[in-house]
């Protein structure tokens, strides 16, 4: 009698403790919450969700969520958290709207996994949030625009422009006085004169007659640098950019500036002699080569202007003088003479009564 009544027992005692794990996982209770019900279009909106469940249970999440008509920017889940015996989950979501008027955030599932996999779906509760627009007042008017800002004038903001200005100024007058201080300091060192043209160009024609250019066999080298000694003479002397010219350019602005033709010439017939040699490989003999540089010599003190002092580095022709020096001393004789007789014409002549005086 007593074994048939403990059998029963038993089963009861199997059921209790099979219907205890599924309650387990079952008694999992849901909330979320939202921070803002009132947002512009575009603003953030942030809902917690959180899971309240027994220890040994876990909560899975949705992989994707489906929010429409708002955009899930993000979501961050919480570590599980003990409070009073039991665990709590919890994950934020950040949202956003780009509609307006009272739209809802739509409720979604959440499964709770208890010991043994019993599953329990829990849905999140719907929230209605108002999405206004950016610049909109409470009676939905667009609002003005705000005038420009003015800026306020007092004694202290007009005295700071007024110092400022005055320091500006002084530091402009110092500086212009440095300046012209400089200058002036730089225009009192007067270096010495330079030297007459004729003389640099007599120089670089004796150093050309020195050099063994033409026992080299430098025919070419010897007539472009007789040639450039000319050319940089009738520059420094006329003030015509010969360096830059042909040879009738340089004929050319010779006369526009009233050169002697006989010069002209003279320089015409140089200029084209070592031209053949540069250009046209006309290779002449040294004794060609030897009068080309006495003809560059001639031409040079030849136009040395009236007031310049000749010195012929050659000593003179074969008679034992140099023809265009003696020619240059008798022309400027003649000249001064015409000069003087000018100046004695030009003074008026002394009356009786100024003599009587």
């Amino acid at each position: 009698m007593r074994g048939r009544l403990r059998f029963p027992g038993t089963l009861v005692v199997c059921a209790c403790m099979l219907a205890v794990a599924p309650l387990a996982a079952q008694d999992a209770r849901i909330s979320n919450d939202v921070d803002t019900t009132l947002v512009t279009v575009g603003g953030r909106i942030q809902m917690t969700v959180t899971v309240e469940h027994a220890v040994g249970a876990r909560v899975v999440w949705p992989d994707s969520l489906d929010l429409a008509p708002f955009e899930l920017l993000g979501a961050q889940t919480a570590a599980p958290a003990n409070v009073g015996g039991r665990a709590r989950s919890s994950v934020t979501l950040t949202m956003a709207a780009f509609e307006l008027g009272e739209l809802e955030i739509p409720s979604f599932d959440v499964q709770v996994v208890g010991p043994g996999e019993a599953r329990e779906t829990l849905s999140t509760d719907r929230f209605g949030i108002e999405v206004v627009s950016v610049g909109a007042d409470e009676g939905g008017d667009i609002r003005d625009i705000r005038g420009p800002l003015g800026i306020p004038l007092g004694v202290v903001t007009v005295s700071l422009w007024l110092l400022f200005a005055l320091v500006t100024l002084a530091a402009a007058y110092g500086l212009h006085r440095r300046s012209r201080r400089n200058g002036e300091d730089e225009v009192g060192e007067v270096g010495p004169p330079p030297r007459p043209a004729h003389e640099v160009a007599l120089e670089a024609i004796a150093r050309i007659e020195s050099s063994p250019m033409l026992e080299r066999g430098q025919v070419k080298e010897y007539h472009i640098e007789v040639s450039e000694v000319l050319r940089t003479y009738v520059e420094a002397r006329f003030c015509v950019p010969s360096l830059e010219m042909t040879t009738r350019e340089v004929v050319d602005g010779l006369r526009g500036v009233g050169a002697q033709g006989q010069f002209v010439d003279g320089l015409r017939r140089f200029l084209d002699q070592c031209d053949m040699v540069k250009f046209a490989k006309v290779r002449p003999t040294l004794e060609a080569s030897q009068e080309i540089l006495e003809l560059g010599r001639d031409l040079v003190t030849g136009s040395v202007p009236d007031h310049a002092d000749v010195v012929s580095d050659t000593g003179g022709s074969e008679n034992g003088g140099s023809d265009v020096v003696g020619t240059l001393s008798v022309e400027t004789d003649r000249v001064r003479a015409a000069a003087d007789s000018e100046t004695a014409e030009a003074e008026p002549s002394s009356s009786p009564e100024q003599v009587v005086s």
